[in-house]
């Protein structure tokens, strides 16, 4: 997201713009693993803004390894703003993030990022195993999967030779996701991968996240609504500009009440 993207998107589309008051916890408690528990992501005061407009106000949170978190909010809340610091699109104006105890900044190709499928053209004249393969530039190394196993990973083995402006929406996310696990990184950073699409669709893809956070990946997953399949996740972190709450899913829901954050049902 650009900063003027996010900027438009923050002064229309926030809580406080549009008329909305979202209920502020009077305490949210950090994610703090046991010390026998490894932490991937810990990110401390976390600040950023665009000019005159502030995206993010002292972020605090930490992710264990092997986790599946789910960040949501409304539109303008700053989630893509945060998926796009911790990527390294651009360097946060106050706090530190760290991965595996170093400087994020040292270890950037440690983090991969799914953007939003609006941000791609779907028109350019490439198959989906070329697309797929786009992924390998950010280094030599793969990562959990090469591409054609990428590709038969989340289902679409079989539109590698497609064109990808030949692809449903719910094909769209799926070799998005596949372009990400071609990358070597730990940490996965997905934005809205669920939205505008069918629900078997998202069920097979948040089963699919499922599978690769029990096998040690640590995953970040966006999207501006909750619903049932929010207990899906091991973790919510509800960001509007500010952190409101953090926890189990039952956790959050207790402290905010049963909310519905938006018009999707992807958690």
């Amino acid at each position: 997201m650009t900063p003027q993207r996010a900027a438009r998107s923050g002064s229309g589309n926030s809580s406080v713009a549009s008329g909305r008051t979202w209920p502020v916890a009077r305490h949210v408690p950090k994610l703090n693993p046991s010390p026998d528990v490894a932490v991937s992501l810990e990110v401390n005061g976390l600040s950023h803004a665009y000019g005159d407009l502030p995206v993010l106000q002292d972020l605090d949170f930490r992710l264990r390894s092997g986790s599946l978190t789910a960040l949501v909010g409304p539109n303008g809340a700053g989630k893509s703003t945060l998926l796009h610091l911790l990527q390294g699109g651009q360097p946060p104006q106050l706090g530190s993030m760290t991965l595996g105890g170093e400087q994020l900044e040292c270890c950037r190709r440690r983090v991969a990022l799914m953007p939003q499928r609006s941000e791609i053209d779907w028109h350019f004249p490439i198959t989906v195993k070329g697309f797929v393969g786009l992924g390998r530039r950010r280094g030599k190394r793969s990562g959990c999967c090469d591409v054609e196993g990428a590709l038969q990973r989340v289902g679409i083995g079989a539109l590698a030779g497609r064109r990808l402006d030949r692809l449903s929406g719910g094909q769209q996310q799926r070799a998005l996701l596949a372009r990400t696990l071609v990358q070597p990184a730990e940490l996965l950073l997905l934005d809205e991968p669920c939205a505008a699409i069918d629900p078997p669709t998202r069920t097979q893809l948040l089963r699919l996240m499922r599978q690769l956070a029990d096998a040690g990946m640590t995953l970040l997953v966006s999207s501006h609504d909750w619903g049932p399949d929010l207990d899906g996740y091991d973790h919510v972190l509800v960001l509007d500009g500010r952190l409101l709450a953090q926890g189990s899913p039952q956790a959050v829901r207790h402290t905010l009440g049963d909310m519905h954050l938006g018009n999707h049902r992807c958690g």
